[in-house]
């Protein structure tokens, strides 16, 4: 018998009423089987959406009752390929988060000095932000720096937010952000994966997952390290066992035993903050054994590219260092001019295919890894010896053509002050084996929030415009200064005739952005119009909330995010806020960062800050998109509708905007003119946000009729490809990634089919489920799968081939024909990345200890921390201390989701993990004298928070340069807010210290020292 899903939830009703009862004490009657009645047509109505927790972005079906219009149900999409109708506990309850008593019915204020919440009206909080908005703005704004530059700049007002909005909420924020000149633009994505980025463009060219969670299915062998995706991404892990039911190997390295080392293969105990140290080993091990996939390696990475003269290392520093005094934010900085390649009269990099020259790539990188012998990494990781070696023997076979490998990773490789190094170690080990571009490769950055890719995509950080674009600085003080300065690296690579250089159209996007942001004003005014950073000047999370403690700032946006327990210091941000005149925090429910100054330790009646809590809808209570970390664009569609009168983020910014805009239409201020031209009537029907709209001007239209390639494309036609914006205002664009996703043909995000070619279906590449940037890729670098004849390496699993006339499969990652061009095309010189000269801490990644550490030293160099770390100076930080011998780390359960604002307010989650424990070895706790399920004080140089103690197997002590090592963890998804009671305990993050990584700042909250001690 066939069974369709209808079918197969009137079969199973009995049975899953009684399931989800049972547990209760009561068996359900007849009438609680009518709530299965309710799911039919007659009652309520079906969409689809997306689940709103973590990045695998799995498929749910809402229903909403046709008369109330208020959610019944949810649950796993069948059709959807990623999830096929299961859900993790998150998802599962998700329809508890829109029918929810705790979720405000409509704005809150906070009067300065104020001991309680009142309501208020919409028109009144939206008319008073938007007064103090613009009295702010004005009385902050910079028109010029002390140098004299134009930066029209906001330097009184700050945002953190929003990796949970959709696509076209973010690219709407961020355009109103810089058009009121803010350069503290912050959110999730600086705290979370920033440090995946930068680590992955040096290495291939873009900063993305590079494959998709279904192509795990595909892989031989796979690697869980710094993540455990079988907790923390339940629905990937589907995927793991898929390939493991075909022969594949599962990996994990992990301080602790979790439920994914429980599947493994292959687990091995290490010490929190020694996983370049581990994969120097294996980069040594794959080299000495000569395992790289050589054809690949010569092919497509720059292992034959040789490095000039002026580069060297020598005991923990490379060339070109210098150590800055305590009043810079960063220790040191290096003068990377000297790790130029070495070049021939044309500028060109020199070669050596034989690999013989002391100076190519691949000897520095044998030279560089010398040091990481076996004996010396189990030393400082406290790993086995055995283990380590029987890991680097099963990953290290896959450099073979016909094998792939893939790396899943997460915080616990991100969230460190060497965290671009260490991901950027594991791209290389892909790169020596041959394991980007092909099927059941890659390097897979596990984003944890669902829209952490796409709100990144869309430039909620300081740094970037949307799609990777370059915030402008002061020193560029003209558009065309700007495009050139940008630019001239990659016309500089184009010189080699096989170099796609593909960031040479970055004028074009550039170009078509600011048509998208100011459609009536020229490049030129509108670049003008942008706020300028400061040349060297970096504003990050950690860095802004400096700023806020130093009563910088006088505003403050938290839109979507809670910093009072999700940044790194809490203490610090806390008392930070009490620093503000106002704070406007937009969220689901209230939260403690908007009821900060109510929390522990503070006194209402001392502090000053006025908050304006406005509520907004939840994720199936709005229509938009969202990009999953495999950077599938998916739509999802409105269910019930907005709960008692919260809005939709989008509905709040335009509304909000509106009130601003008029009073500088009204009363005139600081420079009017970017608040008066934004395309903000663009991104509205009638008066509301239209996502539609938003999601086309984000593709991109064109301004006037254009003739391409004997092609006319009519003014008003949606942009087919960015292959086709032009640099002269004839296109718009509000970012080039996406110019692809809504065209003449329909929203590609909406996409519902799982139409496939025999290739396609091979390897689960579904082309027509949704829609992938960029151009609907599903596999990045897809051309290096191949040799350079376009035969794949690997014709069992083809990702793409030539088969004579064009590519076949996915959509090729560059079209030409085989040994055209290079492979990796974003790439200036068109290879994979062994050296990488452009990160701020070096070519080659190097151990060092974290900046808390039990150690006064190290056995690779005398360089006991990253030299150009971010850190202030006038923090303390807890360096072999005996106060704080033990070496803690964060981690995330199941059942919660980042500071758990959204599932400590979901009774099914909160009841299966009500409060906050801190694992530990039995060998620990029998030396405290502490007992499972005690409570215990943990404390750092920075506070303290009491938890449960959970006395396990799953942690044990570990012999670290000849000392005894015990660790600990913490779940950081709790807060004081949230059981009212004050059940659930504090954030974890009371801990952690505020040190960053020095290429993205992003803060070091997985390995500080910490002491457990009973109450």
């Amino acid at each position: 018998m066939k069974v369709n899903r209808r079918r197969f939830l009137k079969l199973t009703a009995a049975t899953a009423v009684a399931t989800a009862f049972g547990g209760l004490g009561f068996v359900p009657d007849a009438q609680a089987l009518d709530r299965v009645a309710m799911l039919g047509p007659k009652w309520s109505r079906q969409t689809t959406s997306i689940c709103p927790y973590c990045g695998v972005g799995c498929g749910l079906i809402v229903n909403t009752d046709l008369k109330t219009k208020r959610a019944i149900n949810t649950e796993g999409d069948p059709d959807h390929p990623i999830n096929e109708g299961s859900t993790c506990a998150k998802g599962a309850s998700v329809w508890q988060l829109a029918e929810n008593e705790e979720r405000p019915k409509r704005p809150l204020y906070r009067a300065p000095y104020a001991t309680e919440w009142k309501e208020v009206s919409w028109d009144w909080a939206l008319g008073e932000i938007a007064k103090r908005v613009k009295k702010t703005r004005d009385a902050t704004f910079a028109v010029k720096n002390a140098k004299g530059q134009v930066v029209n700049r906001c330097d009184g007002i700050a945002s953190v937010g929003s990796a949970a909005i959709d696509n076209e909420e973010c690219w709407a924020y961020q355009a109103i952000l810089r058009s009121l000149g803010l350069v503290y633009v912050e959110h999730q994505a600086r705290i979370c994966h920033s440090s995946t980025v930068p680590a992955l463009a040096e290495s291939f060219g873009r900063g993305a997952m590079t494959n998709h969670w279904n192509d795990i299915a595909n892989s031989d062998c796979v690697l869980v390290m710094g993540s455990n995706a079988a907790e923390n991404h339940p629905i990937s892990f589907k995927w793991v066992t898929k390939a493991m039911r075909k022969g594949a190997k599962l990996i994990n390295l992990d301080p602790r035993f979790t439920r994914t080392s429980s599947r493994a293969d292959l687990h091995c105990h290490i010490r929190a903050g020694t996983d370049i140290a581990i994969l120097g080993g294996l980069i040594k091990y794959i080299l000495d054994n000569d395992l790289i996939q050589k054809d690949y390696v010569l092919t497509h990475t720059n292992a034959p590219t040789l490095v000039g003269e002026k580069f060297g290392f020598e005991d923990g520093l490379f060339t070109g260092f210098t150590r800055n005094g305590d009043d810079k934010d960063y220790a040191g900085s290096y003068n990377k001019s000297l790790w130029a390649f070495d070049k021939d009269a044309e500028g060109l990099p020199r070669k050596d295919l034989t690999l013989k020259h002391p100076r190519c790539v691949i000897n520095l990188l044998k030279k560089h890894y010398e040091r990481y012998d076996l004996d010396t990494v189990s030393s400082v990781s406290g790993a086995d010896k055995a283990s380590l070696l029987e890991f680097y023997k099963l990953f290290s076979a896959t450099g073979k053509p016909d094998k792939a490998g893939t790396i899943m990773y997460a915080m616990g490789w991100t969230q460190h002050t060497v965290g671009v190094q260490y991901i950027r170690t594991m791209a290389m080990v892909q790169l020596l084996l041959g394991n980007i571009g092909v099927a059941g490769g890659g390097v897979n950055a596990m984003r944890g929030e669902s829209n952490v890719q796409g709100s990144t995509d869309h430039a909620l950080l300081w740094h970037l415009l949307p799609g990777y674009l370059a915030t402008p600085n002061a020193g560029l003080d003209s558009y065309q200064a700007y495009v050139a300065a940008k630019t001239q690296p990659h016309l500089d690579g184009a010189k080699d005739p096989k170099s796609a250089a593909w960031w040479q159209n970055f004028p074009k996007y550039m170009a078509s952005f600011l048509t998208a942001m100011y459609p009536d004003a020229t490049a030129e005014q509108s670049y003008a119009w942008l706020p300028k950073a400061e040349d060297g000047k970096t504003y990050t999370w950690l860095q802004l909330f400096d700023a806020m403690s130093k009563s910088e700032f006088k505003g403050f946006f938290a839109w979507g995010m809670n910093p009072a327990c999700g940044g790194a210091n809490a203490g610090k941000n806390r008392k930070a806020m009490a620093n503000l005149d106002w704070m406007v925090n937009v969220n689901i429910f209230d939260n403690e960062t908007g009821s900060f100054w109510r929390g522990p330790g503070q006194d209402p009646k001392k502090i000053k800050t006025e908050v304006f809590f406005l509520p907004c809808a939840v994720s199936i209570e709005k229509e938009g998109s969202i990009i999953n970390s495999g950077r599938w664009m998916q739509w999802r569609y409105q269910g019930p509708d907005p709960r008692g009168e919260s809005k939709t983020d989008g509905h709040i910014m335009t509304e909000l905007y509106d009130v601003i805009r008029a009073l500088y239409v009204k009363e005139g201020g600081a420079l009017p003119e970017p608040i008066k031209n934004l395309s903000v009537d663009m991104w509205k029907q009638g008066h509301g946000f239209d996502a539609h709209k938003v999601a086309k001007l984000i593709n991109g239209y064109f301004t006037r009729d254009v003739t391409i390639k004997d092609t006319t494309y009519k003014k008003g036609t949606l942009v087919p490809s960015f292959a086709l914006l032009q640099d002269d205002g004839s296109t718009s664009s509000g970012n080039w990634l996406y110019c692809n996703s809504y065209t003449e043909s329909g929203n590609m995000a909406a996409r519902r089919s799982k139409e496939q070619t025999a290739e396609q279906e091979n390897i689960g590449l579904f082309p027509n489920w949704a829609w992938c940037w960029p151009v609907n890729r599903r596999v990045l670098y897809n051309r290096a799968s191949c040799d350079s004849t376009g035969k794949p390496y690997a014709p069992q699993k083809a990702v793409v081939q030539w088969n004579g006339e064009k590519w076949i499969g996915d959509v090729p990652d560059g079209g030409w024909a085989p040994g055209e061009k290079y492979a990796f095309i974003m790439q200036a010189g068109g290879l994979g990345q062994l050296y990488g000269p452009g990160r701020e801490d070096g070519p080659f990644p190097e151990h060092y200890e974290p900046m808390e550490t039990p150690f006064k030293s190290h056995s690779f160099s005398k360089e006991l921390n990253n030299p150009a770390v971010l850190r202030f100076a006038h923090e303390a930080l807890a360096v072999a201390d005996p106060k704080y011998p033990l070496v803690a780390t964060t981690f995330r359960v199941t059942e919660h989701w980042q500071t758990g604002h959204m599932t400590r307010h979901t009774p099914w989650l909160l009841e299966a993990m009500p409060q906050i424990f801190v694992e530990m070895s039995e060998e620990l706790a029998k030396e405290k004298g502490i007992e499972n399920g005690e409570k215990v004080t943990v404390e750092s140089i920075r506070g303290s928070i009491w938890a449960v103690a959970m006395v396990t197997k799953r942690l044990r002590p570990l012999t670290v340069m000849g000392k005894t090592i015990h660790q600990i963890g913490l779940p950081w998804h709790f807060g004081w807010q949230m059981p009212h009671d004050g059940s659930g305990g504090d954030s974890a993050n009371l801990l952690t210290p505020s040190v960053g990584d020095p290429n993205t700042g992003i803060p070091e909250t997985k390995v500080f020292v910490a002491n457990v001690r009973k109450l």
